[in-house]
Parts: C-alpha cells; sequence; structure tokens
C-alpha cells in the first residue's frame, strides 16, 4: 500500500508540473498576444542585465587569465630547454661552470613558483567568484516561472470575479491560490533584490584584488628573475675576459688523401717520366730543351717574323720536346714548321692564337680573351677569412683574395670541401699554371662569379 501511495503522489507530483507548465505557457502567449497585462519591475530588470553582464566579463577574465598561465607554463618550457642548451654547451674546463648551473636551477624553481602562485592567489580566486553565478542565474529564473504563476492566478481569480454567474467557492478557491503565489514570488524577489546589486558592486573589489595580486606576483618574478640573469651575465662577462683573447677562427676540413703535389713534383735530377697513374707529365726543369716557350699576343701589329714573347701555353702529354720549342717564325734545322708542330700538338685556340701571332696579327679577339683565365676555369671565388698554408701544395690566402677555380687533372685527388685554383693576381702577373695553382678549403671562400 505504501508504494502505491507513493507511487501515486509521484504520478500526481508529475501531472501537477504539466499543468503548471500548460498554465505557463497559455499565460504567456496570452501576453504575447496582449490579451493579458504582466507584471514589470523595471529595477529588477536593470539588476538582471547588469547580472548577465557581470558573468560575462567574468566568464571572459577567467579565460583570459587560463591563457596566460597556458602562456607562463610554455614560458617556463621554453626557458628550461634554453638553459639546458647553455649548460650542455657550456664546456667542463670553462670558469663559472657550476655558477651557471645552479643559476639554472633557480630559474626553473622561479617558475615554477610563479605559476603556482598565479594559480592559488589569481586562477582559483577567479573561479570561486564565478562558482555563485549559476546558483544566482537559475533563481533568476525560477522567480520568472513564479511571476508568470503570480500572474496567472490573478488572471484566474480576476476573471472569476467579473462572471455573470458568480461560483463563491470557486472564487474563494482562486484568492487561495492567488495569495500562495503571489507570497512565494515575493519572497523570491525580495531575495533576488538584495542580492543582485551587492553581487553587482562586489565586482570592483574583486576586480582589483584579482589584477593587484598577478600583478604583484609579476612584478616580484621579475625582480627575482632580473637578480638572475644579472648573475649569469656576471658568469659570461667573466669566461668572455679569460677566454677573450682567443680567436675563434675557421677550421678547414681535414685533408685525408695524398697531397695532390706531392705525386707530381720530382726532386732535382729525376727523370721526366710521369708519376704512375698520373696522366699528366711533371714540368720540366727550367732551362731544359723540352721547357714550354712563352706566347703573348699582341692586339698590335708587329714586322713579320719578329719574336713574339707571351704567356707559357700548357704542353700535351705527346708533344715531343722538340717540337715545343717555337721563337717567332724562326726555326732551326731539321724541325718541322712552326705552324705544324703547334697544330700537331696544341688546343686548337692555341693554335689559332699562335699562328696569328707567328703572323704578326691578332685574328681572332675571342680566342686572345680566353687566354686571360686559366685552362678549364670553372669560377671565381673570394676568400672571407686568411688560411696559412700547411703543405707545400696549398694556396695562402688572406679575406679579399680572389681565386680561379680549376678541375683537378684526377678528380680522384680531390679531398671532401678541398677546390684547385690560381690566385687571379698570381695568374695575371705569371700566367705560369704549374707554379701558380694549388688547393684550398672551400668554406673558407664564397663564390662570386
Amino acid at each position: 500500500m505504501a508504494e502505491m501511495g507513493s507511487k501515486g503522489v509521484t504520478a500526481g507530483k508529475i501531472a501537477s508540473n504539466v499543468q503548471k507548465k500548460l498554465t505557463r505557457a497559455q499565460e504567456k502567449v496570452l501576453q504575447k498576444l496582449g490579451k493579458a497585462d504582466e507584471t514589470k519591475d523595471e529595477q529588477f530588470e536593470q539588476c538582471v542585465q547588469n547580472f548577465n553582464k557581470q558573468l560575462s566579463e567574468g566568464t571572459r577574465l577567467q579565460k583570459d587569465l587560463r591563457t596566460y598561465l597556458a602562456s607562463v607554463k610554455a614560458m617556463h618550457e621554453a626557458s628550461k630547454k634554453l638553459n639546458e642548451c647553455l649548460q650542455e654547451v657550456y664546456e667542463p674546463d670553462w670558469p663559472g661552470r657550476d655558477e651557471a648551473n645552479k643559476i639554472a636551477e633557480n630559474n626553473d624553481l622561479l617558475w615554477m613558483d610563479y605559476h603556482q602562485k598565479l594559480v592559488d592567489q589569481a586562477l582559483l580566486t577567479m573561479d570561486t567568484y564565478l562558482g555563485q553565478f549559476p546558483d544566482i542565474k537559475s533563481r533568476i529564473a525560477k522567480r520568472g516561472r513564479k511571476l508568470v504563476d503570480y500572474d496567472s492566478a490573478r488572471h484566474h481569480y480576476e476573471s472569476l470575479q467579473t462572471a455573470k454567474k458568480k461560483d463563491e467557492a470557486k472564487i474563494a478557491k482562486a484568492e487561495e491560490e492567488l495569495i500562495k503565489a503571489q507570497k512565494v514570488f515575493e519572497e523570491m524577489n525580495v531575495d533576488l533584490q538584495e542580492e543582485l546589486p551587492s553581487l553587482w558592486n562586489s565586482r570592483v573589489g574583486f576586480y582589483v584584488n584579482t589584477f593587484q595580486s598577478i600583478a604583484g606576483l609579476e612584478e616580484n618574478f621579475h625582480k627575482e628573475m632580473s637578480k638572475l640573469n644579472q648573475n649569469l651575465n656576471d658568469v659570461l662577462v667573466s669566461l668572455e675576459k679569460q677566454h677573450g683573447s682567443n680567436t675563434f677562427t675557421v677550421k678547414a676540413q681535414p685533408r685525408k688523401k695524398t697531397k695532390l703535389f706531392s705525386r707530381l713534383r720530382r726532386k732535382k735530377g729525376s727523370d721526366n717520366a710521369p708519376a704512375k697513374g698520373n696522366k699528366s707529365p711533371s714540368p720540366p726543369p727550367d732551362g731544359s730543351p723540352a721547357a714550354t716557350p712563352e706566347i703573348r699576343v699582341n692586339h698590335e701589329p708587329e714586322p713579320a717574323g719578329a719574336a713574339t714573347p707571351g704567356a707559357a701555353l700548357p704542353k700535351s702529354p705527346s708533344q715531343p720536346a722538340e717540337a715545343s720549342e717555337v721563337a717567332g717564325g724562326a726555326q732551326e734545322p731539321g724541325e718541322p714548321a712552326a705552324s705544324e708542330a703547334a697544330s700537331s700538338s696544341l688546343p686548337a685556340v692555341v693554335v689559332e692564337t699562335f699562328s696569328a701571332t707567328v703572323n704578326g696579327t691578332v685574328e681572332s679577339g675571342s680566342a686572345a680573351g680566353r687566354l686571360d683565365l686559366p685552362p678549364g676555369f670553372m669560377f671565381k671565388v673570394q676568400a672571407q677569412h686568411d688560411y696559412t698554408a700547411t703543405d707545400t701544395d696549398e694556396l695562402q690566402l688572406k679575406a679579399g683574395d680572389v681565386v680561379l677555380v680549376i678541375p683537378f687533372q684526377n678528380p680522384e685527388e680531390q679531398d671532401e670541401g678541398w677546390l684547385m685554383g690560381v690566385k687571379e693576381s698570381d695568374w695575371n702577373q705569371h700566367k705560369e699554371l704549374e707554379k701558380c695553382r694549388g688547393v684550398f678549403p672551400e668554406n673558407f671562400t664564397e663564390r662570386v662569379q
């Protein structure tokens, strides 16, 4: 029986609630259509508007504060990574290593403390402040429903009183319901009329306390962080003073292979046969009959048969020593003609220029222009740092020197990070590739052409 009674009460309550909802919906429709008047309280409506604005501002402040805390956390992580990097690069023998590590630890602790205090003194306070809004918002909504119930009861009571046929019993019951609805509404209304203005005014003190806490925490944090930064700066200044005289020079990549010219050059008195595996012969000693003559290109005509000094021409491995000696149109008995010897052993561009010069004229300006650059020229580089040669086959460089890059005669002899070339100033002065060329580290230079 008790269960049936309980179920009956529950069913009756549900039915009552459904009836209330229907009555409220009907009352709102009549009010919107203007067929029923609505109780207005402009002062309370203003309090509700202020409440909604305050809730919106507080929600935004809470969101921005969480974003700020996330940024502090990210800065903490970034600062931690930066200090870890400093600890890794700080070599053990450098002075101040222990001090730098201690500063990094204090830096990490300071960030953690700052973040935690922001949570405790700002975010948790913000959460508590906003925690009161949901209950008040619910009570405002309930007050609105009770106001509709009051208006509905009032209209029902008034309609019974104005009816032509009055039913005193119904009128009495309607009056009783009206008084009850009015009492419930007024109790809620009075409480909210007191709470909402007080809550609205409390925002000023809350904003002041919140931002004062944030500003104070940030001020103290930066003061302590400034001290740590000053200490770190002092440590680094001390390191600079003790190591400031050391020049951190650019280092060339080590050469692993056999030095190039150690296999090309020979001691005095050795034969002129090329080294094994080397396709180019070693340069003959100065003054030997096989020395390559110099041929200079004159842009002004000279008398036929005149001697024409000039730039040294590279000698082909198959060129006989006797055929390489040519002097201004004269030839020794028993030797081939100069033009035939040149054409049989020299490149086409050399033969063309040589023939034109022997005849006393320059027939090809473009061929003469190509003689201004060393054979096989690829591009120019400029030295960005001084380089001191450590072997006889290396170029000595000064910052600003221009080097004409040429290929290695044997690509297998090229070490990684090294180039073959001749300084432009040496080439313009001597025009002798064998005496001027050498290897140099590529990372000491920069390509300019």
